[in-house]
């Protein structure tokens, strides 16, 4: 057979090294070739914002809800990017005569939404002490729910709710959360840091929307402190 049919014998190599051989040489270098490729860029399908489009949004989007009784300047501030919230759990709630807990908390109330699959991006940081709290959640569920999903800090460890620990600590320090909603579906996920932790169902409602800072839950903590940079909203393309 000559070199126009194809075979091996036009490229001159030893008898000696079969098809066989090549193959297992090349078993062999696809753990070094793999080493070689470039990492995944922020495009690529692992992140968790990949096909999404960015909406836009200033501090004028975002509505702080605190104590009825004090100033936005007594439980809110933004410095250098970042964005403080905190609440006493001896505080008023949001309004007089509520039966909620107190709060600071960053309301979205921009994008209020009723259907398509939207994300909220931030990151957080949540000093050590601050207990017994939600930072983040998707308001809007079917009653008696008030809410679809809660992420709460209870001794230094991220929940969902209470039930289930995403991250065992998560004290001091920033780190990046990702909450995608389809409505439709009824699906929800969570990522930390990049890394996808969590699925759940939704709970309904006609209504949704994001909410980031400090309210109270249960056996909370005196003092309740968390901190946000880089707050996005995003919305599935189609």
């Amino acid at each position: 057979m000559d070199a126009r049919d194809g075979s091996l014998h036009h490229q001159h190599l030893p008898p000696t090294i079969s098809k066989l051989t090549l193959f297992l040489l090349l078993l062999l270098l696809l753990p070094l070739i793999s080493t070689l490729s470039p990492a995944p860029s922020s495009g690529w399908p692992s992140d968790p914002t990949y096909g999404f489009e960015e909406l836009p949004l200033n501090l004028s989007n975002l509505h702080i809800q605190k104590p009825y009784d004090l100033p936005v300047s007594d439980r809110y501030s933004f410095v250098d990017g970042v964005h403080k919230l905190w609440v006493y759990s001896t505080d008023h709630p949001l309004s007089k005569g509520s039966p909620t807990r107190p709060r600071s908390e960053i309301f979205l109330n921009k994008y209020i939404y009723y259907s398509g699959v939207w994300q909220f991006e931030a990151h957080g940081y949540v000093p050590c002490g601050t207990s017994g709290v939600c930072i983040t959640q998707v308001f809007g569920a079917q009653f008696p729910r008030n809410t679809t999903l809660m992420l709460r800090v209870y001794n230094g460890s991220l929940y969902y709710y209470h039930d289930t620990v995403l991250v065992p600590n998560i004290y001091d320090r920033w780190f990046r959360v990702n909450i995608i909603h389809d409505v439709a579906a009824s699906n929800l996920k969570v990522y930390i840091d990049g890394e996808f932790k969590f699925e759940t169902i939704g709970y309904g409602g006609t209504f949704h929307y994001f909410k980031c800072g400090v309210y109270a839950q249960g056996n909370a903590s005196y003092y309740m402190e968390s901190r946000w940079k880089g707050i996005r909203v995003l919305k599935k393309v189609d």
